[in-house]
This record gives C-alpha cells, sequence and structure tokens, in this order.
C-alpha cells in the first residue's frame, strides 16, 4: 500500500512447514487473490444498496400512507396488483441508488411480515464459506438463529453439495487436506479443475507427479487440469458414473474374486459394511429381491439387547454363525459407552469376531433374486448364495450378505447361475466395460487397463490412491451416484483413511 492506495497483491509467506516429506504450501497465489485491487477500484464496484425501482415507487406510496414499515409492507406484499408489478419488473434492469436506512427498514419489514403470516421457519439465509469472514458469516448466522429461520450453507450458493459423503459416512466431506496428494502414487481427477478452480493447492498436483505419482484426468475436455495429466480420458459429460461401475466390476473380478488380494480382503471385512446380513424376501406376487440389514434384536441371543432393532449382524467364520459387531446405530445412542467404535467384537459379550465376506462355498443354497437395471430398465435376475436363521419368534429368514449382493449387482461370475455376463466383451450385461462404452465413449481396453493399474497400484502401495472431485460432478442431478460408484473403487481397495 503506497499513499493508501494498493499498488499490488503479493502471496502470504508465513505458513509452518508441515514435515520435512512435503513440500511447503507456498506459493499459495491465486488469481481471485492477486485481483483484489481490481475489486477495490474498479468502476463496476457496487458501492451502495441499490432496490428495483418499481418496488421504491411502491413503498415509498405506502409509507406515505402508513406510519408503521411492516404495515406498509402488508399493503403491498397482499396486495396483487402491487405485488404483480415489481415482480415482473424482475431481470429488466431498472435498479436505483438508495440508502442503508431505506434498505435495512424494507428487509426488516418484509421479515417481520413473514414471522406473522407463515412462521419464521419461511425466512432462509445463506452467506459463502464461513471462512471468507467470519465475523459477516457469524452475525447473519445468528440472527437467523435468533429469530428462528433457516440457515442455509454455502454448497446451496455454488450448488455443489456431495451428498454422496453424508449418505456414505454420515460426515460432511471429511476428506484430506491437499498436501496428502504428495503422498499418493494414483491420482485422479474427475469433475474438478484444479488449475481453476483450487489455484493455491495446484502446486502439489505438479510436486506429486515429480515424486512419481500418476495423473488421471477424466474430463470431456482439455481443460486446464489435464495439461498435468499423465493419461487423459475424454468421459462423456455425466458419465462419469458408467466408467466407474465398470471399473469396480474389473476390480470386484480381479482382485476379489479371481485373486483375493489379502489387503482388500482385510480391509473390506474391517472397514466397510459388506460382511453385514442382508434379508432376502418373497413379495405375494413370488418376486425375490433384497431387503432390509437384519436386525439383531430379532434373534433369541440378542433378543434382550437395548436398541435392537438398530444393531446388525455379521456372519463369524469361527463359530459359524451370527455375531453382533460394535458400531452400529444402536451403539451411537445406547446407555452404555465405549461401544461406538469399528472393534470387531460382539457387542454383548465382547468376543472377537472374524467376518465372512461370502457365503459362496458355504450356504444352504443359492436364491435367484431380482436386481433393478436402471440403465436399460427393467430387471436382471441373478443367483446370490444365501443361509437360513431361525428368529426368536420362530420364523425362519433367508440372508446373505451385503459383500454377495454387490458381487451379483455388479455381475461378476462367480459360477452362481443367472444373468451374468460371459465376459468384460458382454455389451448387454450391466457395468462390464463393453457396456460402458456407449456411455463414455471411451474404449473398454482403456477402461480395462486403468482398474488393473489402479488395484495393482493399491495393493503394492496398501491403499495410496486418490480421487480428486469437485463441482464438475456435483452439479448433475444424480451427482451422489457418480460419488459413490467412484467411493466404491476407494472402499475395494483400501485407500479410505490412508495417507495419499
Amino acid at each position: 500500500v503506497k499513499d493508501g492506495i494498493v499498488t499490488w497483491e503479493m502471496q502470504g509467506l508465513d505458513y509452518p512447514l508441515l514435515s520435512g516429506g512435503i513440500p511447503p504450501y507456498e506459493p499459495r497465489g491465486c488469481q481471485r487473490g492477486i485481483s483484489y485491487s481490481w475489486y477495490l477500484y474498479s468502476p463496476l464496484r457496487v458501492k451502495y444498496p441499490y432496490i428495483r425501482g418499481a418496488l421504491i415507487d411502491l413503498y415509498r406510496e405506502a409509507r406515505a400512507n402508513h406510519s408503521d414499515p411492516v404495515d406498509a409492507w402488508t399493503s403491498l406484499v397482499e396486495n396483487p396488483v402491487s405485488r404483480k408489478r415489481w415482480q415482473t419488473a424482475r431481470g429488466k434492469g431498472g435498479l436505483r441508488r438508495s440508502d442503508w436506512d431505506t434498505v435495512v427498514e424494507i428487509i426488516s419489514a418484509s421479515m417481520v411480515h413473514t414471522i406473522k403470516k407463515h412462521g419464521p421457519d419461511r425466512i432462509a439465509g445463506f452467506s459463502p464459506i464461513p471462512a471468507m469472514s467470519m465475523i459477516s458469516y457469524a452475525s447473519g448466522a445468528r440472527l437467523m438463529q435468533l429469530i428462528g429461520g433457516i440457515s442455509l450453507s454455502f454448497y446451496d450458493w455454488y450448488c455443489d453439495l456431495p451428498t454422496a459423503s453424508p449418505e456414505t459416512w454420515g460426515e460432511q466431506t471429511d476428506v484430506q487436506e491437499s498436501a496428502d496428494w504428495y503422498h499418493s502414487k494414483m491420482l485422479v481427477s474427475m469433475g474438478a479443475n484444479i488449475g481453476m478452480t483450487r489455484t493455491p493447492d495446484c502446486h502439489f498436483l505438479a510436486e506429486a507427479r515429480h515424486n512419481g505419482t500418476k495423473l488421471w484426468v477424466f474430463s470431456p475436455d482439455f481443460s486446464q487440469v489435464a495439461k498435468y495429466a499423465d493419461e487423459w480420458v475424454a468421459v462423456n459429460t455425466g458419465q462419469d458414473g458408467a466408467w466407474w461401475m465398470a471399473v469396480n466390476h474389473v476390480l470386484l473380478t480381479e482382485f476379489h474374486h479371481q485373486k483375493q488380494t489379502p489387503y482388500f480382503i482385510n480391509y473390506t471385512k474391517k472397514f466397510t459394511d459388506a460382511p453385514f446380513l442382508v434379508e432376502i424376501n418373497q413379495d405375494d406376487n413370488g418376486r425375490v429381491r433384497p431387503g432390509q440389514l437384519l436386525r439383531a434384536g430379532r434373534l433369541k441371543q440378542y433378543s434382550d439387547i437395548e436398541h435392537g432393532e438398530w444393531k446388525f449382524l455379521m456372519w463369524d467364520e469361527t463359530t459359524d454363525g451370527p455375531k453382533m459387531p460394535m458400531g452400529s446405530s444402536g451403539d451411537r445412542w445406547g446407555t452404555e459407552k465405549g461401544k461406538w467404535n469399528l472393534l470387531l467384537k460382539d457387542g454383548k459379550d465382547g468376543s472377537t469376531i472374524d467376518p465372512q465376506l461370502s457365503f459362496i462355498k458355504e450356504n444352504d443354497g443359492v436364491v435367484q433374486i431380482e436386481l433393478d437395471n436402471f440403465a436399460a430398465g427393467g430387471i436382471c435376475t441373478r443367483g446370490v448364495p444365501v443361509k437360513t436363521l431361525t428368529m426368536a419368534d420362530g420364523t425362519e429368514v433367508t440372508v446373505t450378505t451385503a459383500y454377495d449382493l454387490l458381487m451379483a449387482q455388479y455381475g461378476v461370475n462367480r459360477g452362481l447361475a443367472g444373468e451374468y455376463p460371459a465376459s468384460y466383451d458382454d455389451e448387454d450385461a450391466p457395468y462390464t466395460p463393453a457396456w460402458s462404452e456407449k456411455y463414455t465413449g471411451t474404449g473398454r481396453d482403456v477402461l480395462i487397463r486403468f482398474a488393473r493399474e489402479w488395484g495393482t497400484t493399491a495393493e503394492h502401495t496398501e491403499g495410496k490412491c486418490t480421487i480428486l472431485i469437485g463441482a464438475g460432478i456435483n452439479h448433475w442431478y444424480h451427482a451422489n451416484l457418480m460419488y459413490r460408484a467412484g467411493i466404491h473403487a476407494l472402499m475395494f481397495c483400501g485407500c479410505i483413511g490412508k495417507n495419499g
């Protein structure tokens, strides 16, 4: 700053080093930050409040007839002619400079009227990301809380809420920091134009490549991040889900079935819900479909436990029977503390559990179940291995594991009867590499090679594969499904919760 005028912007140079093995956060340069003075001195900068001309004319007339601002606003908003006049003026310009007292009065009067007429929960407010200005954000958020209004998040502003995160983990976007990209040995960027939207962190991408990391970019256009890529795959717009579903088909086939990768299998047993028992139900029309997770409280051995309807079961290989692991919803809200964890121990007697992922080798039979084919429409029928359990009330329930259902859903041919694909080249069977071609526009050979590289890298590094994902995915209506397809690839290969 010279003589009170901002002359240029510099990057911050006071970031502490995380460790000797990670590049420093500096330089954290960004085009948005380095152009800050443009915002200050631009002739387009808005320095005063503006209000629609049609509205301010009506409000001034109303104030001349009403001493109370709330009464003045009520006379406008409840008059169809007046209301239509300023609403139809929207989008046509006509904004006039006003003063703060006037606009604050109108805002306040409209809020009071809304609360009296419709209730406080009809008022919603939101701000950009809280880190932008804590005082600015907190003042508005506190106002919403005090009046009983609704606080929206900055995700609503950007329209890029990653709903798959709470759907999968119950937590919102709890991801690693950008410096951890350096630890990864395989990076995938999808819907995230790092060079443009995460400029201060982009140097970690380049540094990771110098550290031996391979970068794949899935983008329909040659974007700014694509120039960093070792391999750029022009997946058709909005078809990332089809790509990852086919990748998962290959991963499950080659790294879980044909070869049971020890690290992947152990990770899947310990950190996913794949071993949980799922009911197989038959309706009145004879249609057999997967149902809900089997509740522990339905079994005689667990019928007396607290919140048994919110605790679930795995099949223990050691005892060859069902057991109830800790960490279910019922443990979160139970009176007995210390069981809200991922320890593979029985929640009732504390005995160790060795989860059985699949009933493929030992079962009470194979049942043909119906699975929805949302791509082509209709259903496909595939066999899953099952066991039969007797409930406390004497009824018998057929169950399988979530893992066996995943194998069936992804079409992994394990020699069971049903409409399973014969090979990767089966174009009609959902989720094969050949099936994905008509959606992604990308050759099956490229997808198979990527899946094998992903699985091999994760196997040798114990999960050092990362997906960088952003608004390019989140803006899609079914963004959660594209997200979750990628999350499956991370889970199947033990990548979540690992540095890199």
